[in-house]
């Protein structure tokens, strides 16, 4: 039985200059697939998106900007001229199969480790220990007290933004997505515990959202705003540096209402991501765990995507309700290649086989069957 007609999640939806079939998107999927020194994605990195391009829109891994950015083993890049024929070539298999993807472009600062930096430390906002885990080529290992940026350092950092958003569109990618959010290099900024600078970017709220805004105007000026989307708010692990505290919640409402200046393709935002009720974030966990989007609806008017524990019955739920105007689905995109077909079909959804969830080759990746397989 085809129940599609029936489903929010099914309606076509314009995003940006982009017009999307249906509503589903696939979420940012770290896979450590890039296992070459270079941080190219290769053949298999193709196979794998395209086997997923009847979502709605696909959300590329988290891509670095540049060599300084890296802070997690096997993930690819968006520097090198290398690096922009490997995605070339994914892109081409997405378009090719009907797809429209976006590239996140990342920067991992504080989570990164001196493994990928040749001994020295990763830069960050601060000479603060964001007391999380690296992943490296040899494990997971503690994070280290990074070192704080300097001026000329920031300023660096904000042109390889602009450089990697230009290479995503030489590349074939339909825009770009900043990852703004959890415990990564922006928020490190945004966090009053992980940033204690005393200049133009800490202190106040505005200097410390400084750093994201110059890198949010320099990709817009890059690419175009309705080609540019952002990931941030307050949801994290709420561990380490990055337990929530009484301006966690003031600072991700001040970014989110200035977000509205630019016109943005989309802000894509994570619920709660463990238990907020002990916490100064408890308002954003009520309303059967939609508190998130129902608060932030009101701060934010372009499109919203929802992300964290999402099934096909509370994404139309939320899309019904007024609350967002997407989904993004990330551990299901894993075991269930073409996730809208089943959605359409109230079909079960396959397991992820967690073992084989990161790794170098195709187990785990790119064998799991599509539903017209497995109901033949």
């Amino acid at each position: 039985m085809n129940i599609e007609s029936k489903q929010s999640l099914h309606k076509p939806i314009r995003l940006g200059d982009l017009d999307l079939p249906n509503r589903i998107v696939m979420a940012p999927l770290t896979r450590m697939r890039a296992a070459n020194p270079e941080l190219v994605p290769t053949a298999l990195h193709a196979e794998y998106y395209a086997q997923r391009a009847s979502a709605g829109l696909i959300v590329s891994e988290g891509v670095f900007v540049s060599p300084d950015a890296v802070g997690w083993a096997d993930v690819p890049g968006l520097w090198s001229e290398a690096q922009v024929r490997g995605w070339s070539t994914v892109t081409d298999a997405v378009h090719r199969a009907g797809g429209r993807i976006v590239a996140q472009l990342w920067h991992a600062g504080s989570l990164g480790h001196p493994d990928f930096h040749a001994g020295r430390a990763p830069r960050s906002a601060s000479a603060v220990n964001p007391e999380q885990q690296s992943v490296t080529a040899a494990g997971r290992k503690d994070t280290v007290v990074p070192r704080a940026m300097e001026k000329d350092e920031i300023r660096r950092t904000v042109a390889d933004f602009g450089r990697a958003a230009r290479n995503a569109i030489a590349a074939g990618f339909d825009g770009v997505q900043i990852q703004g959010g959890y415990h990564y290099l922006f928020n490190q900024f945004l966090n009053v515990r992980t940033n204690r600078r005393t200049d133009a970017y800490g202190g106040s709220t505005q200097n410390r959202a400084r750093f994201l805004f110059e890198v949010v105007e320099t990709v817009v000026e890059a690419v175009g705003a309705q080609r540019t989307g952002i990931k941030t708010g307050p949801a994290t692990s709420e561990t380490g540096a990055f337990v929530s505290n009484d301006e966690t919640l003031a600072t991700s409402e001040y970014v989110i209402d200035r977000l509205n200046e630019f016109d943005l393709s989309h802000l894509l935002l994570m619920g709660a991501m463990t238990d907020l009720s002990a916490t100064p974030l408890a308002p954003l966990a009520t309303l059967a765990g939609d508190g998130m989007f129902r608060h932030f609806r009101e701060f934010y008017r372009g499109n919203i995507i929802a992300n964290v524990d999402m099934d096909r019955a509370r994404g139309n739920r939320l899309i019904e309700a007024g609350l967002v105007d997407m989904v993004a689905f990330g551990r299901p995109f894993i075991a269930n290649p073409d996730l809208p077909a089943r959605f359409a079909a109230g079909a079960p959804l396959a397991e992820v086989d967690w073992p084989k969830v990161y790794g170098a080759t195709a187990e785990g990746y790119t064998d799991y069957p599509s539903f017209q397989a497995v109901a033949a």
